[in-house]
């Protein structure tokens, strides 16, 4: 069976200034996804959902689905504030979804193959694709708890324009995640030293080849199912705070510590990059420019 590929394309890019899913970065216009569903498609992979949100629908639809027709079977999915369990309110002062993990549950009724979920407005480059591809593609039809992400050197995933968040890996002996913890405002100091604030409230350093998620995670469908368990924990917990977010990292680092999931942290040759900022635009304008001359992409890619 074939691996889908989830992209996660809710969010407004508020730090950007617009709808970053939607700008078209690349010689001939297209966006970043592009990039992403050419290299899945090329990679092996079966199928697309999208997770956006209602209000942009009408523009996702004519800009970017209607490219796709013919070349790969796509479905589109909606995030909003008030997808919740019964049981839960969502406060008066909330006014944004939940967070990736939340965007990732609204797959559930679509989905039922393994699947790789991404953020739609990162690069991850072909091999990231093939890398992951073969690692889904192996799996036995009834596997359940055998996960896998892709990660990326911290120090190639910075931007000079401003702070980031990353999830911050450990990894065994035998290659499997042991911890993954997110980090808010990770940025360069005067001295370009990767620092982050932590939760005392101190600034820590992080080593540049620290490997990170991007947000490149391999699940099987089981993963729905420990999700909606972990997002009515968080509500009840956190459910009442406007600005809590509900983040991939956090759920499977609770799994893999209770056991219940391991994931297999896989390598790549690829490197990442994306538009954070307004100012990070030009830089991925030029690498995509340079990618097209090298002949990796074809001058058209749907």
């Amino acid at each position: 069976m074939k691996p889908t590929l989830y992209v996660l394309a809710a969010g407004m890019g508020s730090r950007y200034g617009g709808l970053k899913q939607l700008d078209g970065v690349g010689p001939q216009g297209q966006t970043i996804m592009d990039y992403s569903i050419y290299d899945a498609l090329q990679a092996g992979f079966g199928k697309v959902v999208f997770v956006i949100r209602r209000d942009f629908e009408a523009d996702f639809r004519e800009k970017i689905l209607s490219k796709y027709e013919g070349h790969v079977p796509v479905e589109v999915v909606f995030q909003s504030v008030d997808a919740v369990p019964d049981g839960f309110a969502v406060p008066e002062e909330r006014t944004k979804p939940w967070g990736t993990n939340h965007a990732v549950l609204m797959g559930s009724g679509v989905i039922n193959e393994p699947f790789t979920v991404i953020n739609a407005d990162d690069f991850y480059g072909r091999d990231a694709f093939e890398v992951m591809a073969r690692q889904l593609s192996a799996l036995p039809s009834d596997a359940k708890g055998r996960y896998c992400m892709v990660a990326f050197k911290l120090g190639n995933t910075m931007t000079d324009n401003g702070s980031v968040s990353r999830g911050v890996c450990a990894v065994d002996a035998a290659g499997k995640l042991t911890d993954v913890v997110e980090h808010t405002a990770i940025s360069y100091d005067e001295d370009r030293n990767i620092t982050f604030t932590g939760a005392d409230g101190e600034t820590h350093h992080l080593a540049a080849d620290t490997p990170v998620s991007m947000n490149f995670w391999g699940f099987t469908p089981d993963y729905f199912d420990y999700s909606a368990r972990e997002f009515g924990k968080f509500l009840a917990k956190y459910g009442n705070k406007p600005k809590s977010e509900f983040f991939i990292p956090s759920v499977v680092d609770k799994l893999v510590k209770n056991g219940e999931a391991t994931v297999d942290v896989l390598t790549t040759t690829s490197r990442w990059f994306g538009v954070t900022y307004p100012e990070d635009r030009p830089t991925v304008v030029a690498n995509l420019k340079s990618l097209h001359e090298a002949g990796v992409y074809p001058d058209k890619l749907f």
